[in-house]
């Protein structure tokens, strides 16, 4: 078991924007949200190459800073999120995905039966800072 994405201590990355600034990375957040039940899916960036990706091809392009490239979301799990619209925020320095999973998934971790999870908020923090499982989400 990967114990920072599977259990339950809290480790939140507080370096990570640190770390995607020091790339010099041009990039903005992006916040992917179920355009029909509203549920937020995960949170990913992109640059102007992911942004015009999406739009020309409907799915949902992200770049990833991990590696430093285009990152088609479903291109290896088939977890593809078609594109129904992009929003900006008022400041111009992040966007909206509305997208439609193609399939049943969205996170990139699984759940027992081997199925992807359908978003990748399925823990919360609950008493004493520890991490709870949100029904119907982690099991």
């Amino acid at each position: 078991m990967n114990e920072l994405e599977e259990g339950l201590k809290l480790e939140l990355d507080f370096g990570k924007l640190a770390a995607v600034a020091a790339t010099g990375a041009q990039v903005v957040p992006v916040v992917l949200q179920d355009a029909d039940s509203g549920e937020v899916l995960f949170v990913g960036y992109a640059n102007e190459r992911a942004l015009r990706a999406s739009l020309d091809e409907g799915i949902a392009v992200l770049w990833s800073t991990s590696r430093n490239e285009l990152w088609r979301k479903g291109a290896t799990s088939g977890d593809t999120l078609a594109l129904v619209e992009v929003r900006v925020n008022c400041e111009q320095n992040s966007l909206l995905y509305l997208v439609r999973p193609t399939t049943g998934g969205a996170c990139h971790t699984k759940l027992p039966s081997g199925q992807a999870r359908r978003t990748c908020y399925y823990r919360a923090i609950g008493d004493e800072g520890a991490l709870r499982p949100v029904p119907g989400l982690y099991e």
